[in-house]
């Protein structure tokens, strides 16, 4: 049971000195260090926000308020990558070698946390990937040092694929940021929807600093298309902003990626709202009825004063919990070799319900949500009606690792 507790004795250390390893005993008795990179600037800040809220409640959950795992007392470090892959794999260098950070969290950006992985390689300490969604990370990207608490993208569209054979669509189009999340996410959509039978008619990449989208919009209406998937982290206010006054939504259905509650205030217009769009959501607050994310919810509210939990809260928040987790079964060692095997396979229970980290690729597997928006104006941001909650059975994705770790993959059959 939570208990309520302060914040107080979370240390959040911006900058500190370089320390050395010491012996194995004396590293024991000393503060765990976690290296949380995150977005606090950029077009990925409001991602970064949600991220470390969660990451920090999380611990706070887990260690009943004692910030303190296996005899060690935990600090954080929290860097900004402000969304650049070069900042990203510098910064990870610079808080395992100067910082002495023995755990690298982290981030919002699939580019940035694809060098997240190489550095914690190089650096030889556990990665757990934040809220990018790449399903690189854990499929094509593999590598050991590296674990994802939270869903991929390819999970999205597999939940998306269990209702829209019921909306009898028949060609769809996918327009996407031209990056490593938008190009992967637009593979795995594109792979799901194939699967049900659907024609996919060539992908639509723009960059990510778009802010006229009128040419891309223009080549989806003369498309044929009779459904668009937009895959889109950056200005998504602008974008859909631009889709309404080009009536988008008259000629073809959206099929939509619903957002943090202030980005869908700010983008989602009447003509949206009317249309009732349905797809699917990382996370919403009310969505799980679980004992979990009840104590997420209160801890998050009284915290921030009122402010609720958010699209990437329970990413943040079911890391920490499967970090504190496997360092428990570790005994408080960080080497790749005792956490990483106290990781895989881990289970608990969550927000969602209960997560599992497969062991193969090391990628977690949960609950997944479908939703109708209905308004967006509710002050308590409850924008959504649930259409189905997609067991995880349904949207478990197939392992497929690179050749030098496809024998993992076969332990799974």
């Amino acid at each position: 049971m939570f208990r309520k507790v302060s914040f107080l004795a979370l240390v959040i250390v911006l900058a500190l000195t370089a320390v050395g390893m010491g012996t194995p005993a004396a590293k024991a008795a000393d503060p765990l260090k976690i290296g949380l990179l995150s977005d606090q600037t950029g077009a990925l800040q409001q991602y970064g926000k949600e991220l470390e809220r969660g990451f920090l409640l999380g611990l706070e959950y887990m260690t009943e308020g004692k910030l303190e795992v296996a005899g060690r007392t935990i600090e954080v470090i929290i860097k900004d990558t402000a969304n650049k892959p070069e900042v990203g794999a510098s910064l990870a260098r610079e808080l395992v070698e100067k910082d002495g950070a023995e755990v690298l969290v982290g981030s919002p950006s699939s580019g940035v946390t694809l060098q997240l992985m190489q550095a914690a390689v190089d650096q030889d300490v556990i990665l757990m990937a934040g809220p990018a969604a790449s399903p690189a990370i854990t499929s094509t990207g593999f590598n050991l040092n590296t674990f994802r608490a939270c869903r991929n993208s390819a999970q999205d569209y597999m939940a998306l694929s269990t209702v829209l054979k019921d909306l009898k669509l028949s060609k769809v189009i996918i327009f996407a940021a031209d990056y490593e999340f938008g190009r992967s996410s637009a593979a795995a959509a594109e792979a799901a929807y194939k699967a049900l039978g659907l024609e996919v008619l060539p992908s639509i990449f723009a960059p990510l600093e778009t802010t006229d989208f009128t040419p891309y919009i223009q080549q989806i209406l003369d498309s044929g298309a009779d459904a668009l998937q937009p895959i889109w982290a950056g200005d998504v206010v602008t974008m859909n902003k631009q889709f309404v006054e080009l009536k988008v939504q008259d000629k073809l259905t959206i099929i939509q990626a619903m957002n943090s509650n202030p980005i869908m205030k700010a983008g989602a217009t009447p003509d949206i709202v009317a249309a009732q769009p349905i797809g699917y959501i990382v996370y919403h607050y009310t969505l799980p009825k679980t004992e979990v994310n009840d104590a997420l919810v209160k801890m998050h509210t009284e915290k921030y004063e009122g402010e609720f939990p958010d699209l990437f809260t329970e990413c943040g928040f079911a890391t920490a919990q499967a970090l504190v987790k496997a360092l428990e079964a570790s005994e408080g060692d960080t080497t790749p070799e005792k956490l990483g095997a106290a990781l895989e396979g881990l289970t608990w229970e969550g927000p969602r319900g209960t997560y599992t980290l497969r062991a193969a690729d090391h990628q977690a597997l949960m609950p997944m949500y479908i939703v109708r928006l209905t308004n967006i104006d509710d002050p308590e941001f409850k924008f959504y009606d649930l259409v189905a909650e997609i067991p995880t059975e349904q949207v478990t994705p197939m392992c497929a690792l690179p050749e030098a770790f496809k024998d993992r993959c076969e332990t799974m059959k």
